[in-house]
């Protein structure tokens, strides 16, 4: 079904906000904190109205259209190829649009990540990046949820502490440069974003199931064993590539140290990892919680 805009654009005083990735995790975060302060918002997917699709090239004008900012969530990820030659040249079509403030959600420790953001960076553009780690909600909203309420996951060898971050820490942050005025606080300003404690993942399993009441399993594998595991579990063979590329790059232990980006964003620490435990296991989502 087509999103009809006139439904989320709140405000007929206002241009509209255009948020790519509307249905991802942070992309409807943005959505949602737009809204809600009343702000007009243009969803940018496939089944919007007008539609945006990152491989048809027809669409992206229309979608920009009287836009007066732009969250940039790619899909699936920077990291595919194509990529970055793909939003560079959205880059471009912002610029003919009119649209000046644009902020990017990039992956930390990903190469081709950051070529996406050298190629902003060259631009005209008032832009923001925001540099994310892996985020909590890959345990809650996709991923990895399947396997925790089964009671095992299943893991390769050798993955490094992440300093997992919150996607409202994301969307916050976002929101608020999607809003600062031209040549304000968040311009031309690169964001790296963790949470406070870099953790492994049967760490971070361990307190998912201590916070949800029930023992969960933590399977560590070799990686060529987890690749086949993909393969033999239907996933198509372009996600089971993405999956492995960014297990061997970014939980390389690149990504471990701490970065100060939500504090320099938004003046106060990034949400932790408990926090997220502590709103999101009384939901039920892992299962026998209580």
């Amino acid at each position: 079904m087509a999103i009809d805009q006139t439904k989320v654009q709140t405000r007929d005083d206002a241009r509209p906000i255009l948020v790519l990735g509307a249905h991802g995790k942070t992309g409807a975060r943005v959505m949602a904190l737009l809204q809600a302060a009343g702000h007009a918002v243009r969803a940018g997917s496939r089944n919007a109205l007008p539609a945006f699709d990152w491989n048809d090239r027809a669409t992206w004008g229309p979608a920009l259209e009287g836009v007066s900012a732009v969250y940039i969530a790619y899909q699936p990820d920077l990291c595919v190829p194509g990529a970055v030659e793909t939003v560079s040249d959205f880059y471009q079509a912002v610029a003919k649009a009119g649209v000046r403030k644009t902020v990017l959600l990039s992956g930390r420790g990903e190469p081709e990540a950051e070529d996406a953001e050298d190629a902003l960076r060259a631009t005209a553009l008032d832009w923001t990046i925001v540099r994310a780690s892996w985020f909590f909600q890959n345990f809650s909203e996709n991923y990895f949820l399947e396997e925790i309420v089964a009671g095992e996951i299943t893991l390769p060898e050798g993955l490094a502490p992440e300093p997992f971050v919150d996607a409202d820490d994301i969307a916050e942050i976002a929101v608020a440069a999607l809003l600062d005025p031209e040549g304000g606080r968040h311009g031309g300003q690169l964001y790296e974003l963790t949470g406070p404690e870099a953790l492994d993942f049967p760490e971070a399993i361990r307190r998912i199931g201590q916070a949800a009441h029930r023992g969960i399993g933590c399977r560590i594998v070799t990686m060529d064993d987890y690749a086949a595991a993909l393969g033999q579990a239907g996933l198509p063979p372009d996600l089971a590539w993405l999956v492995i590329y960014l297990f061997k790059t970014v939980l390389d232990g690149r990504n471990t140290p701490v970065a100060d980006g939500v504090q320099r964003a938004l003046d106060r620490p990034p949400r932790s990892f408990a926090e997220y435990l502590a709103r999101t296991a009384p939901t039920g989502i892992w299962g026998a919680a209580s």
